[in-house]
């Protein structure tokens, strides 16, 4: 038996896991869980990142309490984050993506750059928020020695070595979607000083070993090893897909719904679709269009708390809410109205109009179905942009728990549902972790396999 530290970072929570592989199978213990989102300061929204990696800390600590057997620590995250350093030092808390700034950003990216040339460049899909319109507006680079992204500002703090690993620098826009390597011609383009840039290592690579004082307060000298650092990436390694004509959905804040390919599409239709080419571990392509996901429903369920001054059971308004007898409207999940924070019934309402359901669980049945829609419309174009026929759709993180949206996209999609792994995010990096360990290393497929062998998925067909 092998084990290892698992650090999974989401917009909206972060945890901490042991993973133990053995005898081609994999279980996952959960060790810590501790909130994360955006704080508000007098520049705009930020991480409270001071917090964050002390509870990466703490939970490594608990980590190596119960199981003094670990070999390494492998670090997720979402992506296009990142925080600016200088002699070793951070300048500031990292900005939230969801901060408005990035709106100047698109417009002076563009007007030096088209979005076309970029799309032929990096293959990325429009989001507002992407590393490179970060950068063109943060008034700090220009200070800054290096921008680490947040997985890789998490393994320098622990290791003292500053790397970009190249599923989640795939993200910034800064990366060539033909050869994997930073695009210092476009960076130095639009003005980003490209000293910031990291030398780039592949998931899988060892980072370094634990500073002293961070062994000692832990507990043990371990090596932190590369993952898939983007959570998406990682989540795909777990995905159990059971055949290459089979989608991918990773669910949880964001849907992020695709396919896995060998080459890029970098087509006129894909990029107006809006579809991105982001780097997967072995260099496959993850091909995908990021929905919305079930923020739309947390936003919700947390504006509704506000107004009762009580927690809600969500479990128990989903099972009314696939009760919930005739018509469902529904609206587009991906409306730029619904990205940012506050009083999402409200938004919703609005775009439901008269149609919008007067009661809570009719509410949640629109807000649940319009994801599934936005989730089957997305699987149909990346067959139609890749010419891959698809037969299947694998669900996995934790979206998969919520049996209504299972149930609803296949029935919109017409293709069947396999719902799990819950923590396809955590096995994915611990996999990769493990098979650092291996000689020769194990194929994709075969890690996958042990995910299958170890999970089985929870099948919905379309009726």
């Amino acid at each position: 038996m092998s084990a290892f530290a698992a650090v999974d970072l989401g917009a909206t929570s972060g945890r901490v896991m042991i993973g133990r592989v053995r005898d081609d199978r994999i279980e996952l213990e959960p060790v810590s869980r501790f909130p994360n989102g955006p704080v508000e300061r007098a520049d705009g929204l930020h991480w409270d990142f001071g917090a964050l990696f002390e509870n990466v800390v703490e939970g490594l600590g608990e980590a190596v309490r119960r199981e003094p057997g670990i070999r390494s620590i492998g670090i997720d995250s979402w992506a296009v984050d990142y925080g600016l350093l200088r002699d070793g030092e951070l300048l500031a808390e990292p900005f939230h993506y969801r901060d408005a700034r990035t709106g100047r950003g698109v417009d002076e990216v563009h007007a030096v750059v088209p979005f076309e040339d970029l799309y032929r460049r990096n293959g990325l899909q429009f989001l507002p928020f992407n590393t490179l319109y970060q950068y063109r507006v943060d008034e700090q680079l220009p200070q800054a020695d290096a921008a680490l992204l947040i997985p890789d500002l998490i393994a320098f703090l622990l290791t003292g070595r500053q790397v970009a690993e190249r599923t989640n620098a795939s993200t910034t826009g800064l990366l060539d979607v033909r050869t994997s390597e930073w695009d210092l011609e476009l960076a130095e383009r639009l003005g980003i000083p490209v000293g910031v840039l990291p030398d780039l290592v592949d998931p899988g690579t060892v980072i370094g070993t634990l500073r002293p004082e961070l062994a000692r307060r832990i507990g043990a000298e371990l090596q932190v090893v590369a993952v898939g650092s983007h959570d998406t990436a990682s989540a795909v390694v777990a995905a159990p897909l059971s055949s290459p004509q089979s989608a991918y959905i990773s669910c949880g804040t964001w849907g992020l719904v695709g396919l896995e390919l060998a080459e890029p599409v970098v087509t006129d239709a894909a990029r107006a679709a809006n579809f991105t080419n982001e780097l997967g571990v072995d260099g496959r392509i993850r091909f995908l269009h990021n929905v919305t996901g079930l923020w739309l429903l947390s936003e919700t369920v947390r504006a509704w708390e506000a107004e009762d001054g009580a927690p809600i059971d969500l479990p128990s308004l989903l099972a009314q809410a696939a009760d919930a007898d005739g018509e469902t409207p529904l609206f587009d999940a991906n409306e730029p109205s619904l990205s940012a924070p506050g009083d999402m019934p409200a938004r919703i309402a609005a775009l439901l109009g008269p149609a919008a359901p007067a009661s809570r669980p009719a509410f949640v049945r629109s807000i649940v179905e319009s994801i599934a829609a936005a989730f089957a419309d997305a699987v149909r174009t990346a067959s139609a942009l890749s010419g891959h026929e698809i037969d299947s759709i694998h669900l996995v993180g934790g979206g998969s728990l919520n049996r209504l949206l299972c149930q609803a996209t296949a029935d919109r999609s017409g293709l069947p549902v396999l719902a799990g792994p819950v923590e396809a995010t955590a096995l994915g990096n611990v996999l990769i972790q493990a098979r650092a360990t291996q000689d020769p290393p194990a194929s994709l497929e075969q890690l996958r396999a042990i995910v299958a062998a170890s999970q089985v998925p929870v099948r919905y067909d379309p009726r």
